[in-house]
């Protein structure tokens, strides 16, 4: 099985990446679903505050790649030839991936913090906000996981700044390129 998993700044376009691969037939495991897991089992509200705090306690009590491990066996119950990794937050992850999944690759989306924040005014999911030093301390506090690592460690490359059927065009080539027929 050939694993793949998506880096971004939060709202960069990593569920949409992941919506695209899902609908081309790619099993897609959701590293945010382990947190909001997490989350639900404590009976917390599910927000941004209570995400954040409860991805930081896994990590401090787990170490930097403890929500990684979450999803391996997640990724292990799949049978696809290719299966998607949608929310790398740090290089601790990815290490952890590389080694748990020989040919690991690692795309990494990039979209403007202007781009990123109108796409959260208007995703309205649980976890989102609006103001733009929402999504600065949102970005700090995941750069400080070591998603900057991760980021500058991807193997491939996806610019979302255009419109959703470019960015769709361009997922698609590097679906193929990484061995999916859609």
């Amino acid at each position: 099985m050939k694993v793949i998993g998506v880096v971004g700044l939060p709202a960069s376009g990593k569920g949409e990446f992941s919506k695209i691969a899902a609908g081309m037939g790619i099993p897609v495991i959701v590293m945010g679903d382990m947190i909001r897991r997490a989350v639900s089992e404590a009976g917390l509200e599910p927000n941004d505050t209570n995400f954040g705090a409860t991805a930081n306690r896994l990590r401090a009590e787990g170490g930097m790649d403890a929500v990684a491990r979450l999803c391996i066996p997640e990724i292990r119950k799949q049978s696809a030839p290719l299966v998607l990794i949608d929310g790398i937050r740090g290089d601790a992850e990815v290490a952890l991936f590389r080694h748990q999944f020989p040919g690991f690759m690692l795309i990494r989306i990039d979209s403007s913090f202007e781009n990123r924040l109108a796409r959260i005014a208007a995703r309205a999911r649980s976890d989102d906000f609006t103001s733009a030093d929402a999504l600065r301390n949102r970005d700090e506090r995941e750069l400080a996981w070591g998603l900057g690592n991760a980021l500058r460690g991807a193997d491939m490359h996806i610019s979302n700044e255009g419109s959703l059927e470019e960015f769709s065009i361009a997922v698609c080539q590097v679906l193929r390129q990484a061995g999916c027929d859609p």
